[in-house]
């Protein structure tokens, strides 16, 4: 049997399956990010997750008969962190062969089918990741909730504060930022806000948890709406443009595959504003990053 973990700041997702690939058991659980929730809680929900995943439906009898001959973890934050973990796991001998990867590597399986290509992920993060042709992993962005990661729920949250805030103030013209925003938190003041966000325990998940509203305003044509959107899923663009021009010099990029994933850049909202701006053709990645997880197990050997 294997083991695939897609392990994030929101919820961390496993997989038990046989040697064939198919998924004998799943289980959902916490988010796992040590810059998140610092390195030895992000241990124990793991260790937590792990042993939910043997319990639970479908993994037994087979979890007790049938060694498990690698465990492969795509994971979010310090990726240092993560190998280490991994050298940990596979001395337990419980585990197999653990290996460590990052969290773009499945759904840029899942964007480009294993060829030379690249994703743009928007989530409560974001990043681009590439496939060269010359088969080497590039990682661009994602340099955490405290630095913006454009494109994301963060950042489209960030965002949305900091204009609806100066429309409280009396500085903009009001729009329904300023009611999203109240509604929000609970609050009417400017500075109660403020506050809110600051002195909240996860001010990162608080912020990022305006993004839906926010995308269902652009959807509805709100102008204020559809502009974050726009500069915010645009920052990310360029960044993708970047690393095309660097590692596909000379390519059609009408020929290159290129996909975006996740909930922010795959809502129709986002994908209007991408399309009006790309030169590239991005498709919708369907697939939840876990089925990439799957697919990247199976390329996996004894």
């Amino acid at each position: 049997m294997k083991i695939g973990v897609d392990g994030g700041g929101t919820k961390t997702e496993l997989i038990l399956v046989d040697d064939d690939g198919a998924v004998i058991a799943r289980h959902l659980a916490p988010g796992c990010n040590p810059s998140v929730a610092g390195p030895a809680v992000a241990l124990a929900a793991l260790d937590d997750a792990f042993d939910a995943l043997f319990e639970a439906p479908g993994a037994q009898p087979a979890a007790s008969d049938l060694p498990v001959t690698h465990t492969l973890l795509c994971m979010a934050g310090a990726p240092g962190f993560w190998r280490e973990a991994a050298g940990m796991l596979t001395a337990s001998g419980t585990f197999g062969q653990v290996t460590a990867l990052d969290d773009s590597r499945p759904v840029l399986a899942l964007a480009t089918g294993g060829q030379p290509g690249l994703v743009l992920h928007g989530g409560t993060g974001s990043f681009v990741a590439a496939q060269a042709p010359d088969g080497s992993f590039h990682y661009a962005g994602g340099t955490g909730w405290r630095f913006g990661d454009p494109g994301s729920g963060y950042d489209l949250g960030r965002r949305t504060i900091s204009r609806a805030l100066l429309e409280l103030q009396g500085w903009l013209l009001p729009s329904r930022l300023g009611t999203l925003l109240r509604d929000h938190t609970g609050l009417t003041e400017a500075a109660a806000i403020t506050r809110y966000f600051y002195q909240h325990a996860e001010p990162n998940r608080q912020i990022a948890g305006l993004a839906p509203g926010l995308l269902r305003l652009a959807a509805e044509g709100d102008p204020a709406a559809h502009q974050i959107v726009t500069e915010s899923c645009t920052e990310l663009l360029k960044l993708a443009e970047s690393v095309t021009t660097k590692l596909f010099a000379g390519w059609h990029l009408d020929e290159l595959r290129a996909g975006v994933s996740g909930p922010i850049l795959c809502h129709p909202a986002a994908q209007k504003a991408l399309a009006t701006r790309s030169s590239l053709t991005l498709r919708p990645v369907v697939d939840a990053p876990i089925e990439g997880v799957r697919r990247l197990l199976l390329g996996l050997h004894t």
